[in-house]
Formats: structure tokens, sequence, C-alpha cells
């Protein structure tokens, strides 16, 4: 944006009796039992655990033939091993960081919506959409400074003041900014429906070259996709908003409205990245996600 922009196979309940020629009865069971925005504390998880338990009997006494002693054996009984349960990709730590968002600013976000979208809210109900943005700056202070400003925008002239529901830093630190219930001015045609990702830096190839900030971002990311069940096709950078099949302005001159922050190419990179953590927690990547013509 460029206004500064998880055992082993189930322990088989295995139950083995043996008879010998001493007569001693041995049962052994085993269990193994595992378990698989607004900013909310990370879900719990359940520790495995085992339990073992080893039951001796009284001694019984084989049957005696004249010919020999015969020794019988029970069938042993296992359980198909269960596929292991995935790990849970457990909420990112994010650093609360509000920006001034007082009821006339959520005023001006729905009159904002009602001009540009024809719904009069300024609620995001449910997020469809990830944008990735950079914020042209060095600074994250410099960024939260500029959305804290409920001031008409410079490019676009309108209330109320741009925002991004996040901010990576370089040091991966996530901050939120906004109730993720709440629409931001981030991307024309797409606030309704998106949430916004603001990345400290100058360039899509600076980010993508930052450990940190990467790890952290992916990781807020995915998050979110499993939060929200969005897909990996609906996580887009901001210069392919016009092609969004979510895109939608009420305005004719905004139409072809966007910005060149993190471009196709870049974008790839960074969705290939994406993929390859959500298969590692097993979130759903979505069906693939058909672009549209801008015709611009």
């Amino acid at each position: 944006m460029s206004w500064v922009r998880r055992h082993r196979p189930l322990a088989a309940i295995a139950a083995v009796a043996v008879i010998g020629a001493a007569g001693a009865l041995v049962v052994v069971v085993g269990t193994l039992l595992s378990a698989g925005g607004t900013a909310q504390p990370a879900a719990a998880t359940t520790t495995p655990q085992t339990t073992v338990t080893v039951l001796s009997g009284p001694a019984a006494t084989a049957p005696a033939t004249t010919a020999a002693t015969t020794a019988t054996t029970a069938p042993t009984t296992t359980t198909a091993p269960q596929p292991a349960s995935a790990p849970r990709l457990a909420r990112p730590r994010i650093v609360w960081k509000p920006i001034p968002f007082p009821a006339h600013r959520l005023a001006e976000t729905a009159a904002y919506a009602l001009r540009h979208y024809g719904i009069d809210t300024w609620r995001l109900r449910h997020p469809h959409v990830i944008v990735e943005h950079y914020t042209e700056s060095t600074t994250m202070l410099s960024a939260w400074s500029l959305f804290a400003q409920d001031v008409p925008d410079s490019e676009l002239h309108e209330l109320p003041g741009t925002c991004a529901h996040f901010i990576v830093d370089r040091d991966g630190t996530i901050y939120q900014l906004v109730p993720l219930d709440v629409i931001c001015r981030h991307t024309v045609g797409l606030n309704l429906v998106a949430l916004g990702i603001e990345h400290v830096g100058t360039s899509d190839a600076e980010i993508l070259d930052d450990p940190a900030q990467m790890r952290a971002s992916l990781h807020l990311t995915a998050w979110l996709m499993q939060r929200y069940r969005i897909p990996l096709g609906d996580v887009i950078g901001h210069a392919e908003s016009l092609t969004s099949p979510y895109h939608h302005e009420l305005y004719p001159s905004w139409r072809c409205q966007t910005h060149a922050d993190w471009q196709p190419a870049d974008m790839a990179v960074y969705r290939a990245r994406l993929k390859a953590l959500l298969r590692r927690y097993r979130i759903p990547v979505g069906p693939p996600v058909a672009r549209v013509s801008s015709g611009c």
C-alpha cells in the first residue's frame, strides 16, 4: 500500500494370554491417547499421555496328557494404526497497539462503505481475502502514526483515514491496530471483505529477503487463513486487487485504482512459501481461485 504506506499406532489395545507349563497367565494392555482476532489467546493443546496396565492372575494348570504337555497361546488382537493427527497452527504472538477508532471514525467508515459498496456498515463480517502490503517507510511507528490520523488520504482525499489491521515489523514483531471485525481502508474495491497486512519496508524483495519478517508474516497469514477458511488463492498482493473475484467498486473513477506493492511474481514466491507452511500443519489450501479480467 503506498500511502506510506500432533502416536505411535494407537497402542494396539492388545491382550496376550499365555498358559505355559508353569501355569502363569499374564495380560498386558496398552493404551495411547493423543490430541491431535480481535486478538484472542492461543488455543489450548492436550499433552499426549500413555497408560499401561499390567494384570497378573493366579497360576493356571494346563491339561496334562500321557504323551506330553500342551501349551496353548491365545491369538493376539491388534487395532489398525490410526493416522497421526496434525498439529494445529497456534496463534502467533501479536502485540495489541490500537489506533484511535472512536464513534465518529466508525461512522465515517460506514458512510464510506455505503458510497463505495452500497452497504451502510463499518463491520467486517466475514473476511474472504487477505491483502499483503508494504509501508514504503522504514519504521513501524511512522506507519502506525499515519494510520492513527483520521484525516483525508493524500491520494483519494476521503475519510476515514487509511489503515490496516496488522503491521509486521522487520524484527518479526506483529502489531494489531484494529479489531478484526472492523473495516479498514487499505485496498480500493476490497475493504468490505479483506484483512490488510502491512510490512515495514520499501519493496517486495526487501521483505522476501528478511527471514524474521517473513516467518512472522507467513505465520500470521496462515493463522488467519485457518481461522476464516480463506483459500490460498485469495491471499493477494495489493497489485493483484483488480483481478480478485471479490473486487467491487461503485465509483467509476476508482474501479481501476490499485497500487504497485506486491507484484504477481513476488506474490507467487510468497504463496509458495505459504503453501509449504499450510501443508506442514495440514491446513487446506482451498479450491483454485479464478482471477478475473479487470478491463483496465
